[in-house]
């Protein structure tokens, strides 16, 4: 269940996250609530991981795989440049977390 939790958490941030991208600088009514409610979800649904889960490890969850969710976001929707840096740090991101997953594993 922890998990369930953690990865609404993460949706929630990539969800703000890009409608941030869209408020112009919340200057756009619409997107601006969206990113309001979305990180609000999302730091309600992190509070609640914490409660059973190692901050370490869910904030580098969290903030891992929200980046690399974001930058694919940024590649594929909104047509960002795909650079070799680009690719290899979001592998690295990847890489990382099933590191801290397997590490977190009594």
């Amino acid at each position: 269940m922890v998990y369930v939790t953690l990865i609404g958490a993460i949706l929630a941030e990539v969800v703000g996250t890009t409608a941030m991208k869209y408020s112009d600088g919340f200057s756009r009514l619409w997107p601006s609530l969206v990113t309001a409610a979305s990180y609000t979800i999302a730091f309600v649904l992190l509070a609640q991981t914490l409660k059973t889960m190692a901050v370490g490890t869910t904030y580098a969850i969290w903030s891992g795989v929200g980046t690399a969710a974001i930058a694919v976001i940024g590649v594929v929707f909104i047509g960002e440049a795909v650079t070799a840096a680009k690719v290899a740090g979001i592998l690295l991101v990847i890489l990382g977390v099933m590191l801290l997953n397997l590490g977190s594993v009594h």
